[in-house]
């Protein structure tokens, strides 16, 4: 069984004409989004977790939130795609579970590729998790979501 977790970064700043989208910060919004959904992931998480996120500052900072050590990675980078997000993750066949901290489209075009959705890809809220699930039954693979909570709501 692996878990993928997958949590778009809080609401960040607007992107200005000739700035670097990678140095965009989290609103203050954003950051009490990220402190509240860091609070319920800290509750949810197993041990053992492995913690992923985009250098994006916006990321870093979503992720500083959960204060659990991670590691970031390029391919995780506005651009990335399924694969690589996928392949990053080991999924399916890493045992455990990976928490995922990106942007869209990339995180919404994974979870529509795993549950086998018709839309190219999902809408995913800044601040919101998606919680999937690879399991075994029988002799088939499953992939199952076990929870969408968004800032909002916690």
């Amino acid at each position: 069984m692996m878990d993928l977790i997958l949590w778009r970064h809080a609401e960040a700043e607007e992107a200005e004409d000739g700035s670097d989208d990678l140095t965009r910060a989290l609103t203050p919004r954003g950051e009490k989004q990220a402190a509240r959904m860091a609070a319920w992931l800290d509750r949810q998480l197993p041990e053992g977790l492995r913690v992923l996120a985009s250098p994006a500052r916006r990321t870093e900072q979503t992720a500083d939130a959960l204060g659990r050590k991670f590691k970031m990675r390029a391919e995780l980078l506005p651009g990335g795609t399924t694969e690589d997000l996928l392949e990053l993750a080991q999924w399916p066949r890493a045992r455990g579970a990976v928490l995922i901290i990106g942007h869209q489209p990339v995180l919404g075009q994974t979870i529509a590729q795993l549950l086998g959705m018709q839309a190219p890809e999902c809408a995913v809220r800044k601040g919101a998790v998606w919680w999937l699930r690879q399991r075994q039954r029988l002799d088939a693979s499953q992939t199952v979501l076990m929870a969408v909570q968004s800032p909002e709501f916690v």
